[in-house]
């Protein structure tokens, strides 16, 4: 089996250990808790969304509730000033009286327990007799401006007073009949609207201050330090800091400050707005524990969920485990399997197509198993007579080689033959046709070995005559040697003449040198004498030194006479053993030349001989070819039988072979 093979085999072995049901649940599992957690996110969403809008309509409302309530009680003590005022006017006291009826409202009302005072516009301030109230100037006093423009009571701006305490005062003009315009009012502390402030939140945990929007100072807050200081968008307090900004821009609508959700309310009747606060992270606490409520019981639900779908799973699926079991048994060679389709669904339907193709496959199996028994027998047999047909074969082949082998050798002789009697045949025509022409070349050879002889002859005369002039010739050269040696003597005293000339000179250049500008003249001819004697001694030099060449030349050529002179001598006596020798060439010419002629016509018998030889040696050598040829025909096609029953023979082999091959296929499976 091929790496291949093993690789798609693993595979299929991983696929088929891989269930149904496990494959739906991990398609199945992963969506559901996906969408539960989906549902569970979007649910905590929706939840904080919802819990903080609540909380915002809580805040809201709880801050409406608490202007209400300041709104009430502000318009409850103004009711009260109104009527006390209505009272003092109906009465008209006077001066004295005014003290005695201010008395009266002394500690009457709790939320202005120092009752009312009344000032005029001359400078006069009256009040009860236990109120410690001081003002030297009281038409400059915050309370007196605010009231003189006004004829009902009504409450101004908030200020610190003389006691240091943050008070509001309701004031009017107040109408008793007297030319002098009196101003009443009364202060009311803040100590109520704190608690209405601090205290009258519904939300726990949520706070509230009160703002003047005035000079922005705070009214009333949790905190005893912050009351009286002024909100600023600079200030360092991030919540302090947003509802200045939302206040001065007049945005009052509820938002979300720093990590506060801050909702805004203002107070009828006065400048006055509410600012009520409550941290985030309260609000959403309840959202984080439903969230965690959520989660858990969105876990439950995966895990109820997937609990069902493993029952559902396990109930659908079982029996397909059942027809995926029977399929692997089938993979295995087990065909001996009863399938259920007892099932009414595609499963069933499945089940009952199985058990047809068990059934299909258990007839085909049997009739396969048949033939393989037959096709081993046929095999058997097909392989028996290939056997014995390559052996026949082989021997035919074995004999067919031999005897092309045979054939080759004889076929071989054969042309040898020919070609050497060919051969023979030219070499025969060849030798007669180099016999004629050494026939004639033998009458030539006569004819110029005859005509040598004379011509030896006639050397040897001119020999002679060549060394009688060789003799003359020595004599000569000895004459001319004797003469040059006499030029030599010449040329000797030649150059003593010039030696002697030249010390002439030289005596002769002293002494002109001596007689100075007379001997001037006399010193050139001298120097000129000079170089004429040195001229001449040159020259006799040269003369010299080609004489001595001469004579050496002259000895040189009478040696050369006297070898010439042996030379001749013994080539004459050469040439009457050349003209000997050629006495007894001629004679032995005439003799070969006899031979020759007979040779000739012994040539010529041979020649008719081997042209016959040929002709029969060609005409059996074209036999041998054609033998040769027929005979590796009967070799080839020997050959061809020899391997086309070898492909009888492996085919019948793996016929044999794939028989065995495809009983063994079929004896592993079950039927």
């Amino acid at each position: 089996m091929s790496t291949m093979d093993a690789k798609n085999t693993t595979q299929k072995s991983v696929k088929k250990n891989r269930k149904i049901s496990t494959k739906l649940l991990t398609y199945i599992i992963p969506v559901v808790i996906i969408t539960v957690l989906a549902l569970v996110f979007i649910a905590a969403s929706v939840s904080q969304k919802r819990m903080t809008e609540m909380a915002t309509e809580t805040l809201k409302s709880s801050i409406s509730n608490q202007a209400d309530n300041i709104e009430a009680w502000l318009s409850e003590n103004l009711q009260y000033f109104s009527t006390v005022k209505y009272s003092i006017e109906s009465q008209s006291p006077g001066e004295a009286e005014l003290v005695k009826l201010l008395d009266t409202y002394y500690n009457y009302n709790s939320n202005s327990p120092k009752g009312f005072y009344i000032g005029t516009s001359d400078g006069k301030l009256f009040k009860a007799t236990e109120n410690d109230m001081s003002d030297a100037n009281v038409t400059g006093s915050a309370w007196f401006k605010q009231g003189i423009s006004r004829i009902a009571m009504d409450y101004g701006t908030a200020y610190t007073n003389e006691q240091g305490e943050t008070v509001i005062s309701a004031t009017g003009i107040l109408n008793d009949g007297s030319d002098v315009i009196k101003v009443i009012g009364a202060d009311v502390t803040l100590n109520k609207i704190m608690i209405i402030v601090n205290s009258g939140v519904k939300m726990s945990d949520a706070s509230s201050f009160l703002v003047d929007t005035n000079d922005y100072k705070i009214l009333a807050h949790r905190e005893a330090g912050m009351i009286g200081t002024t909100l600023s968008e600079s200030n360092s307090n991030a919540l302090l800091a947003g509802a200045a900004k939302s206040i001065i821009n007049s945005d009052l609508s509820g938002k979300e400050i720093d990590e506060y959700m801050v909702a805004f309310a203002e107070v009828s009747g006065t400048d006055w707005v509410l600012v009520s606060y409550i941290p985030k992270s309260i609000i959403l606490s309840s959202v984080s524990q439903m969230g965690i409520i959520l989660f858990i019981v969105g876990f439950a639900a995966i895990v109820l969920i997937v609990l069902l779908i493993l029952f559902v799973v396990k109930r659908v699926i079982a029996p397909l485990g059942y027809i995926s079991n029977n399929i692997t048994s089938m993979s295995e060679g087990d065909f001996t399997i009863e399938i259920d389709s007892s099932s009414n669904d595609e499963i069933g339907v499945m089940g009952s197509r199985v058990s047809d193709f068990v059934s299909s496959m258990r007839n085909m199996l049997s009739h396969i198993s048949q033939e393989s028994d037959k096709l081993q027998e046929e095999s058997d047999n097909s392989d028996r007579v290939s056997k014995t047909m390559y052996e026949a074969s082989q021997s035919q082949a074995e004999a067919m080689r031999q005897l092309n082998d045979t054939v080759d050798q004889l076929a071989t002789a054969v042309n040898d033959i020919a070609s050497n009697a060919t051969t023979l045949a030219q070499v025969v025509a060849d030798t007669r046709e180099n016999s004629d022409k050494a026939s004639d070349s033998m009458k030539e050879t006569v004819e110029i070995s005859q005509k040598g002889r004379q011509d030896m002859e006639k050397v040897s005369d001119a020999m002679i005559g060549i060394s009688d002039a060789n003799e003359r010739l020595v004599e000569s050269i000895n004459k001319v040697g004797t003469a040059s040696e006499e030029i030599t003597n010449i040329v000797g005293m030649i150059g003593e003449i010039a030696e002697e000339t030249n010390l002439l000179s030289l005596n002769a250049s002293i002494e002109a040198a001596r007689a100075g500008e007379a001997g001037r003249g006399f010193a050139v001819v001298a120097t000129q004498i000079a170089k004429l004697a040195q001229t001449s001694a040159e020259s006799a030099q040269n003369i010299s030194n080609l004489i001595e060449e001469v004579r050496r030349l002259i000895a040189d050529a009478v040696g050369q006479a006297n070898d010439s002179a042996g030379s001749i001598q013994e080539n004459s006596d050469l040439i009457h053993v050349a003209v000997g020798t050629f006495d007894k060439i001629y004679s032995n010419i005439q003799e070969s030349n006899t031979l020759i002629e007979a040779m000739l016509d012994d040539i010529q018998k041979v020649d008719d001989v081997a042209t016959n030889v040929a002709a029969i040696s060609e005409e059996q050598a074209a036999s041998a070819d054609e033998i040769l040829a027929t005979s590796e025909n009967m070799v080839e096609m020997a050959n061809n039988i020899t391997r086309s029953s070898q492909d009888v023979a492996d085919n019948s082999h793996e016929l044999a072979e794939t028989s065995q091959t495809l009983t063994s296929y079929v004896q592993k499976f079950k039927i």
